[in-house]
């Protein structure tokens, strides 16, 4: 046989399997990751070279079948078909060798070239178990090679089959029996139509009898329509007749004659050491999925997964924060000078880009620990029982169990981020669940939304903090779950459902190497995709917040109130020995080095800290230090540290009256003014309409926008919550107030970069419009009646949230009851049953 110069590899298998495992260990680092043209599958690919043979790898979607109930499973046969590998490598476990062979069979009936790659090995061998490898060949007509991926065993032996692959002759994989004749006759009528040359005709004829609907939409679009209604017609016909002959569904059969082809291909193959003793992963079960205590170790993982990366995360951040406030610093020194009145627009512009892309930095060791996690949970095997656990709950709401981890993620109590949350929305089968769950993990408690929550809390519920976080951490998982629920009987009623099927595998020790990398990948992807779109948004809120800008009028009167000052100061100063460093163009860069010698010592941690502050401003300019530290006994340079001072905060006052006056007529201000006339049901004025649009670009701007609307001087450090509470309740605002706003909050829409996330993640503008429009209008309307109900009843902001939260939980307790039980036999798929667990 001449040699290929190049070859296209396809891994195929079940997950669990191994499959990534052992696409790693073909491809190295060689690998990318991109997505499945059209839809938001995976699609990971790599390259090595073997000799002078070029092979590329593709990682096809895990998956049980290849049916069309899910995704994945379309996006894998699809690549088949239509790319047509040179070889599938199909990745099996060899210690449930009966359930993987089922996706054998059916990719031998798709006449795709089959190499079978017996993965973990060595766990029927620690067994005492083995499998007669070439009887298996013999019998399968294909390769049969051993291996172990996280091991690198059998590395060598698989890329000389993917080399040496030649197609043998086979016999048919499966015999139906009496449907036989029937198959025969329809795979006829199919091999005649040239526009189905390019796929197998017995497989089309088994898809068309059970029912594909993705093979029946491939018929509807045949030119030829009198054969498409022939083989329609005849396809119908051999159904029913078969119901009736045999008091069986048709499906059911071929179902049952795959099961009886597998074993007798593994009759005599596989030789069992049996023992009594219960296995290491059935022990483990036994106790982690106890009826009475699997909530318990539920709950005590997710515990400690937020103590972990929450917690002791947000830790790190007092190491990580002070490198990245250096490099603002750092990056304010190579800016242009900041002005007395007005900083060049490249200053403003550039410290506005730092201070968000500062905000999401400061993230990555919380998500690095998250992420790490993550990978353990998954690769021990239990992430899988967390599903399990909950999709009967789940289930009930139009959620599915492996919605767990998006609301991991995306944080169930507090902590997380919904981007992360909805990128991990991929791996749910249902279209439906996975659709409300895309939906509704914005709902969760991020990280960026607990500022806002701890800011409302510090003013109105000085008291009652720990009943009001308690109420807010667990009334989000309740309005997820009712939306969710709301969401797939009305706007989701029409998409597509998998039938749920969950296997548990094994429990395995992950392997650091592969976690660590998987969380510094997810990290990385977070901060390319985030950071791009927080940086886009930052100009554009920059933009909407200083245009039109003030009017000529404006600047006038400020320009002379800043020449009020200045005079007022050189009176002061007159006759004093320093005025020479204190007048004419040095006067704005003394104020500026008094200003970051202020935010230096604020920074400054402990004596030694502040000693260091002061070296470092003394040989910055010697000249400047004694107006902020002026030598003991030296009455002149006290008298010029106290004007300079007095100018300062003078200067602090217009520039904040500037920024004040100037956000108000700002496209956004005048858009926040502009909704006042609706929002004011809710009770929001437009500062707080400007803060909730500004937080929609990224959660963490609600409060730095309160912060810029209520301002402070710049030497009084009177922290936000005073500022803003003796202003808003100078203005008759009530703890009311803070709970409409803390719903409005918990039911916003997503941030900006969620959003567009649902956009990568649904494909479509439409969802990701109405991810904004949905939870808007719910938002405000829960708002609005709890405010006007609230004010019509008299009650405390904690009494009315306490009846909003009892209210929203004996809702949920009613439709988690009365909801119809799943029908277990609707959810069965090949020989895999829900709930089906690998056997050890």
């Amino acid at each position: 046989m001449a040699e290929r110069r190049a070859v296209l590899a396809a891994l195929a298998g079940q997950q669990n399997a191994g499959k990534s495992t052992l696409f790693n260990m073909l491809t190295g680092a060689r690998q990318h990751v991109a997505n499945y043209p059209g839809v938001t599958v995976d699609k990971k690919y790599g390259r090595y070279q073997d000799g002078d043979l070029r092979v590329l790898t593709v990682d096809l979607p895990g998956t049980y079948s290849l049916t069309s109930f899910s995704l994945e499973e379309r996006v894998a046969r699809d690549f088949l078909l239509k790319e047509k590998p040179d070889v599938v490598v199909d990745v099996v476990d060899a210690a449930s060798l009966h359930r993987s062979l089922h996706l054998t069979l059916q990719l031998l009936e798709m006449d795709q070239p089959v190499l079978l790659a017996l993965n973990m090995i060595d766990v029927i061998e620690r067994r005492g178990m083995r499998i007669d490898e070439a009887l298996l060949s013999e019998r399968l007509g294909l390769p049969v090679v051993p291996t172990v991926g996280r091991k690198g065993r059998g590395r060598a032996e698989l890329r000389r089959a993917i080399r040496d692959y030649q197609r043998g002759s086979r016999h048919r994989p499966v015999e139906y029996g009496p449907l036989e004749s029937d198959i025969e006759a329809l795979t006829q009528q199919l091999s005649s139509i040239p526009e189905l040359r390019g796929y197998p005709p017995r497989w089309l004829a088994l898809r068309l009898l059970e029912g594909d609907e993705q093979v029946r939409k491939i018929l509807a679009g045949l030119d030829d329509r009198s054969a498409a209604s022939r083989i329609s017609e005849m396809t119908a016909a051999t159904r029913a007749a078969f119901a009736e002959r045999h008091q069986a569904e048709l499906t059911d059969h071929i179902m049952t004659c795959r099961d009886q082809a597998v074993t007798r291909l593994l009759d005599g193959v596989i030789t069992e050491a049996r023992t009594e003793r219960a296995t290491l992963s059935e022990r483990v079960d036994n106790l982690v999925l106890n009826r009475f205590l699997a909530p318990f170790f539920l709950i005590l993982t997710v515990y400690l997964i937020y103590q972990v990366s929450i917690v002791y995360g947000y830790e790190l951040t007092t190491y990580t924060w002070p490198i990245l406030a250096g490099l603002r610093e750092i990056i304010a020194g190579w800016l242009p000078a900041a002005g007395f009145l007005v900083d060049p627009y490249v200053r403003a512009l550039g410290l506005w880009l730092v201070d968000s892309a500062n905000t999401l930095l400061n993230y990555v060791p919380i998500f690095l620990i998250l992420f790490a996690l993550i990978a353990i949970l998954e690769d021990s095997g239990y992430m899988a029982r967390i599903a399990f656990i909950l999709d009967r709950i789940l289930h009930r709401f139009g959620l599915h169990g492996q919605s767990t981890l998006p609301m991991i993620l995306s944080g169930v109590f507090a902590g997380g981020c919904a981007v992360p949350g909805v990128m991990a929305t991929k791996g749910i089968p249902d279209n439906r669940a996975r659709m409300a769950t895309i939906l509704t993990v914005p709902y969760m408690n991020c990280l960026a939304k607990v500022p806002l929550y701890t800011l409302l809390l510090g003013i109105f519920f000085v008291e009652d903090k720990s009943l009001m976080m308690f109420y807010i951490s667990t009334m989000t998982i309740i309005f997820a779950l009712l939306v969710a629920k709301l969401l797939t009987i009305t706007v989701l009623r029409g998409q597509e459902t998998a039938p749920f099927v969950m296997e548990l595998p094994r429990y395995h020790a992950p392997a650091p190497g592969a976690v660590l990398r998987r969380a510094f990948d997810r990290t990385w992807i977070y901060i390319k995709k985030v950071g791009t779109i927080v940086l886009a948004v930052a100009i554009v809120v920059f933009a909407l917040l200083h245009f039109p800008g003030l009017s000529d009028d404006r600047k006038a009167h400020y320009e002379a109130e800043a020449q009020a000052a200045l005079i007022q100061f050189q009176e002061a100063m007159a006759g004093n020995k320093y005025l020479e460093f204190a007048s004419g163009d040095q006067l704005v860069p003394l104020l500026n080095f008094a200003d970051d010698y202020r935010r230096a010592r604020l920074n400054a941690s402990g004596a030694e800290g502040v000693q260091a502050v002061d070296r470092r401003f003394e040989a910055r300019s010697p000249d400047y230090f004694v107006f902020v530290r002026p030598p003991p006994g030296d009455l002149d340079a006290r008298q010029a540290s106290r004007a300079l001072r007095d100018l300062g905060r003078e200067r602090t006052t217009l520039r904040r009256e500037m920024r004040e006056e100037r956000i108000v007529d700002s496209l956004l201000g005048q858009v926040g003014r502009g909704l006042e006339p609706v929002t004011q049901f809710a009770g929001f004025d437009w500062k707080i309409n400007v803060a909730l649009l500004a937080s929609f670009a990224a959660r963490e701007s609600s409060v730095a926008t309160l912060g810029v609307l209520f301002q402070q001087d710049a030497d009084s450090n009177v922290p936000l919550e005073q500022r803003m509470g003796t202003e808003t309740q100078a203005a008759g605002a009530t703890a009311l107030l803070a709970v409409s706003m803390i719903l409005f909050f918990a039911l916003y829409p997503p941030c900006l970069a969620t959003t567009i996330m649902v956009k990568v993640q649904t494909d479509s503008y439409r969802w990701m419009l109405f991810s904004i429009v949905f939870p808007t209008a719910l938002g405000l309307g829960v708002a609005s009646a709890v405010y006007t109900i609230g004010h019509a009843i008299d009650v405390t902001g904690i009494q009315m949230m306490t009846i909003v939260y009892f209210t929203a939980l004996a809702l949920l307790l009613i439709i988690g009851l009365t909801g119809s039980r799943r029908d277990r036999s609707a959810h069965r798929r090949g020989a895999l049953p829900l709930g089906a667990r690998s056997s050890e």
